[in-house]
C-alpha cells in the first residue's frame, strides 16, 4: 500500500475502540451488526504473542472485514516480530497502544510508561512500521500526568517514525477515566499533525459527535465506553439520529450477545460459564444506560454526559430492573434470559 493510502484508512471513520474484556469477538460482532465497520482485538502483549500466548486474542469473525490487531511492548524488534505474526493471522491493521494505564503493565514500561520516553515510544513505531506494510496506528494519552503534557510531542515523533494515524484519548495516564476527555488538546494534536488524529473520550450521543466535528479539527472518532453501555451507538452515529429502544428491545440485544458468545465459547457446561462470565460482566456496563435526549445534553454541557448522574430511570418494573446496579438483579437477569422468561421472549 501507498502512505497516502494507508493514511486514508483512518480517515473520516467512527469505529469501535480496542477494549480489555469488553472487545470480546462475540460482543464486536454485536456491534458490528449495529453498524460497527471496523473492530480490533483485545490488547495483545507482544512478548507473549512472540512466545506462543495469545494466539486467542487473533480471532476474528469472517464478518470483521476491517479487523485490527492492538499489541502492546516496549522492545522495538519484539513488538515488530508480534506484528508480523499478527498480519499473518489476519490483521488488517495494526495499533499500538501507547495509552494503556493498567499497574501492571505500566510497571513493565509498556503502555502509557512510554510517553514518559517518546524517543522509545518513536522507536516502536518505527520498527513495526519497518516490519510490515499495513495501515499503522499509534494510541497516546494526553500526557502521563497532568504536569506532563507532551501529546503534540509525541504525535509530531509518531508521525515521524512513520505511523499513518494517531490515536488521542483526551486524558492522562494519571487520570485513568476520570474527569470529562480534554478535547481542546486533542484538537491541538489534530492541527499539529498531517497524518489523520482518531479522536477518543466521551463519545455517548450523536450531539457528542456532532460537537466534535463542529469545534475541533477532528475527522475520526473512536468509541468505547459508548458501545459498551449501548451497542446500537453505531447506529445512531452512523444517522445522527437517537434510539430509544423499550426494555423488549434491549432484551432482545441481550439475547442476541448471548447467542454470539455462545456461538463461540460453546454450549456445554464450560463454554456457557465463560458466557455467563462475560454476560454478567457487560450487565454491568448494559445497566448504565438511560434514554438521554438533548436537553440531559445540554444540562450537563460542558461536561460529559458520561461523568454525569443519570435521572432515574422510567417508573416501570422492567426499566428499574435493567438499571439497577445490584449484581443480585444481574443473575436474577442471567437466570430470566437463560430461562426465557422475560420481555419479547
Amino acid at each position: 500500500m501507498t502512505d497516502q493510502e494507508r493514511r486514508d484508512f483512518f480517515r473520516r471513520i467512527v469505529a469501535m475502540a480496542p477494549m480489555a474484556t469488553g472487545g470480546n469477538l462475540p460482543y464486536r460482532r454485536l456491534c458490528r451488526e449495529y453498524g460497527a465497520v471496523r473492530t480490533c482485538s483485545e490488547m495483545v502483549l507482544a512478548h507473549k504473542l512472540v512466545k506462543g500466548g495469545e494466539r486467542p486474542l487473533l480471532r476474528h469473525h469472517p464478518d470483521e472485514t476491517d479487523f485490527g490487531v492492538q499489541l502492546a511492548g516496549k522492545r522495538p524488534e519484539v513488538v515488530a516480530d508480534a506484528a508480523v505474526i499478527a498480519v499473518e493471522a489476519g490483521a488488517r491493521f495494526i495499533d499500538l497502544n501507547f495509552g494503556c494505564p493498567i499497574d501492571l503493565v505500566v510497571r513493565k514500561g509498556a503502555g502509557a510508561a512510554l510517553l514518559r520516553r517518546p524517543g522509545k515510544l518513536a522507536a516502536v513505531v518505527a520498527a513495526v512500521r519497518a516490519a510490515v506494510d499495513l495501515p499503522l496506528s499509534a494510541k497516546i494519552r494526553l500526557g502521563y500526568s497532568a504536569d506532563r503534557i507532551n501529546c503534540v510531542k509525541v504525535a509530531r515523533m509518531v508521525e515521524e517514525a512513520g505511523a499513518d494515524a494517531v490515536v488521542v484519548h483526551g486524558r492522562t495516564r494519571a487520570q485513568r477515566y476520570r474527569l470529562s476527555a480534554d478535547w481542546d488538546r486533542i484538537d491541538e494534536v489534530a492541527r499539529a499533525v498531517s497524518i489523520p488524529v482518531v479522536g477518543n473520550g466521551d463519545i455517548l450521543t450523536c450531539w457528542d459527535l456532532e460537537r466534535r466535528r463542529a469545534e475541533t479539527a477532528v475527522e475520526s472518532f473512536l468509541i468505547a465506553r459508548g458501545a459498551l453501555i449501548k451497542p446500537w451507538i453505531f447506529t445512531e452515529l452512523r444517522d445522527m439520529k437517537p434510539l430509544y429502544p423499550e426494555p423488549a428491545d434491549r432484551w432482545g440485544t441481550m439475547r442476541r450477545y448471548f447467542d454470539l458468545a455462545r456461538e463461540h465459547f460453546g454450549d456445554d457446561a464450560r463454554g456457557l460459564g465463560r458466557v455467563r462470565r462475560f454476560f454478567l460482566w457487560h450487565l454491568g456496563f448494559w445497566n448504565r444506560y438511560y434514554p438521554w435526549r438533548r436537553e440531559d445534553f445540554l444540562r450537563t454541557a460542558p461536561d460529559s454526559l458520561l461523568q454525569a448522574r443519570n435521572p432515574r430511570p422510567p417508573a416501570d418494573p422492567q426499566w428499574e430492573l435493567l438499571a439497577s446496579a445490584d449484581k443480585k438483579d444481574h443473575e436474577r437477569i442471567w437466570d430470566m434470559l437463560l430461562a426465557g422468561d422475560h420481555p419479547g421472549a
